[in-house]
């Protein structure tokens, strides 16, 4: 199971947090100190797992992480995960957020984390490894970004309804609306202008 996944910079300034396993807000900024404490001091010729810090488990937990550019990929995960498994997950997302983005790099992370998370939530839910094929997550991806505009259509129609009354050209308020059988007296009312 994946206890959590963290992107830091080589500063060490997190990127992204997300934890599927609950701790204190001072407990979480203590392990993402200590990881990249771990992660950071290891030279570049060197395998990407190790044990996990005392914070996380210890020797039952291991972090399994890539280094690209100026981001550190790091998930901590219990003994029973595939270290070569979670590797190419983190590639898969990295891939991922690279198509989404189109040349993904830290600024993106900082302003759309949003979208992050969405991608992130499309691949892992849980803990639980969901999905590891892209351009099923990239479609999916885009299906929400459908569904998120349409929706800020349908939530400004209101607003553009009272819009279009207040700009009907009517010569005076009508006083009998009918409809078939049925017949509407309109009381008289203030104007919209």
């Amino acid at each position: 199971m994946i206890k959590a996944i963290l992107i830091f910079n080589n500063h060490g300034k997190p990127r992204l947090s997300k934890f599927y396993e609950h701790y204190s807000e001072d407990t979480e900024q203590q392990i993402i100190r200590e990881t990249f404490h771990l992660v950071s001091k290891r030279d570049e010729n060197v395998c990407n797992f190790l044990e996990g810090g005392m914070l996380i488990g210890g020797s039952e937990n291991k972090l399994i992480y890539r280094h690209y550019a100026t981001l550190y990929f790091v998930f901590c995960v219990d003994s029973s995960e595939s270290e070569l498994g979670i590797l190419d997950l983190i590639q898969v997302f990295v891939e991922t957020l690279d198509k989404c983005f189109e040349n993904v790099c830290e600024l993106d992370l900082i302003f759309h984390v949003d979208k992050v998370h969405n991608i992130l939530a499309e691949m892992v839910m849980g803990g639980m490894v969901l999905e590891t094929n892209m351009n099923e997550i990239i479609m999916q991806v885009d299906a929400q970004n459908k569904m998120e505009k349409s929706e800020a259509g349908i939530a400004g129609a209101p607003a553009r309804a009272v819009s279009a009354v207040k700009n009907m050209n009517l010569p005076e308020m009508p006083r009998n609306i009918n409809i078939g059988d049925i017949s509407i007296k309109v009381p008289n009312l203030p104007s919209f202008k």
